[in-house]
């Protein structure tokens, strides 16, 4: 089954965050993460704020290990819908949507996303 790792996930793993170890299983199957470029993005500029450029390219060097999806129409009004029904961001909306077209699990820790379908939710401490 595919999993979308939200970008808290990333950075929690990425990080040896508090929720690393929750997230740490479903980074081991590359083949079966889906990335979505807007994570990319999100996850990039994240990166070079906090870390630096040189850490930035790294990090989206390791999203590229995992299956890419860019962003389609379909995603896009399929995100603008939920958005509306969901009071998500832009991102929010897109990274749900590619989860949601795609039939994966979306792996997150954003509130966000807490109770909605096809979402396994980590609780912040």
């Amino acid at each position: 089954m595919p999993v979308l790792v939200d970008t808290c996930g990333w950075i929690e793993w990425l990080t040896d965050g508090p929720l690393a170890e929750r997230y740490r299983p479903y980074f081991v199957d590359a083949a079966a993460l889906l990335v979505p470029t807007c994570l990319q993005f999100e996850l990039y500029e994240w990166a070079k704020r906090e870390r630096g450029e040189a850490v930035a390219l790294e990090a989206v060097a390791l999203t590229e290990q995992a299956q890419v999806v860019p962003l389609t129409t379909a995603i896009a009004l399929h995100a603008a819908d939920l958005a509306l029904q969901h009071r998500l961001s832009f991102a929010d909306a897109l990274i749900f949507a590619t989860a949601s077209q795609l039939k994966a699990t979306l792996v997150t820790s954003d509130d966000h996303f807490a109770g909605l379908p096809g979402v396994v939710h980590f609780e912040r401490r």
